[in-house]
């Protein structure tokens, strides 16, 4: 019966199908492999490009996400706390239409970046801003960093020095250092920030009542805009609650004075003399002493999220640095 069945045209059609159908398989896995073998070589020989929206992906697995729109000189941008690339849309646009090709990244456990449980750490974010930098082959960049983003900046700086940067700028930024101590009398207390770690814990209600002083809409005569109040809210909801909640301690507490005195190339610090989250005295007054190639500029009754309410402004002060 065993040799019958062997015989029967039936049988060796069924045969010969699943043959083929095998070999099918294995030369389709032979090029799938071969492909990415290839692609794999290409992306450690060759520097890669994009050309809208992609993610990079760290040392230690995660994933950041980044913005990479137009061509001409980089323009290469770090959002605040709790926010993420989208914060940068009025000056990406503005400059990607002047000829720039303008970068923002998502940090680490913000936006659309993996949410993070550990490594939320300021010399982390400069590391993965390396990252980004070096794969991307940037070259004679220009860094811009408001509020945590500024920090983030400075660190990259001290840490990583400026073989791909030529200039930078620092708008709210939190250097030299926020918490009050016996060194920085002048800063805010340790319950400032305890305040807000609590309020991340209960952080739908808190992004919605932060983004009033964010944007100066608590002063009076103010005329708060409901949608940049649900923008602020939804990038904050955005990201990941232990990355935010990280983030507090690194903006707050991390002394960026050496990073500061290291770096040499010419810096424009913008910021709001009615800034209610980076009081001005005790950030952009010093770290422009401490800088040895600073301008600073000040914006008269400008809130922290300046970059939005008077982004034609700033629009305007960054195409000009950049252009000098």
């Amino acid at each position: 019966m065993k040799s019958d069945l062997r015989s029967n045209p039936s049988f060796i059609k069924r045969r010969r199908t699943n043959a083929a159908l095998a070999a099918l398989a294995g030369a389709a896995l032979s090029v799938l492999a071969t492909s990415a073998t290839a692609q794999g070589s290409s992306s450690r020989t060759e520097p890669f490009t994009s050309n809208g929206s992609s993610f990079h992906t760290t040392k230690d697995g995660t994933r950041i996400f980044f913005k990479d729109w137009g061509k001409g000189k980089p323009i290469v941008f770090s959002h605040g706390w709790p926010l993420d690339a989208d914060a940068w849309d009025p000056q990406m646009l503005f400059l990607g239409l002047q000829g720039y090709r303008v970068i923002a990244h998502d940090r680490r456990a913000h936006g659309r970046s993996t949410q993070t449980w550990d490594g939320n750490d300021m010399n982390t974010y400069a590391d993965d801003l390396s990252g980004l930098l070096d794969m991307l082959d940037l070259r004679d960049a220009m860094l811009v960093g408001h509020s945590t983003g500024g920090g983030e900046v400075v660190r990259y700086l001290g840490r990583h020095g400026t073989k791909r940067v030529s200039k930078a700028v620092l708008i709210g930024a939190i250097p030299p250092v926020m918490l009050k101590s016996a060194s920085n009398p002048g800063g805010l207390s340790m319950d400032v920030f305890d305040k807000i770690r609590a309020g991340v814990l209960q952080r739908a209600q808190f992004y919605k009542d932060l983004a009033l002083p964010f944007y100066g809409y608590n002063r009076q005569g103010a005329t708060p805009e409901q949608g940049v109040v649900d923008e602020f809210w939804l990038e904050g909801m955005r990201g990941g609650i232990k990355g935010q909640y990280d983030c507090v301690k690194q903006f707050s507490e991390t002394d960026f004075t050496q990073d500061l005195q290291k770096i040499k190339i010419p810096t424009l610090i913008l910021h709001g003399d009615d800034d209610q989250i980076v009081p001005i005295s005790d950030s952009a007054s010093l770290s422009s002493k401490l800088l040895s190639n600073a301008t600073l500029k000040v914006y008269p009754g400008a809130p922290h999220g300046m970059c939005t309410t008077q982004a034609d402004k700033v629009n305007s002060d960054l195409l000009g640095f950049a252009k000098s």
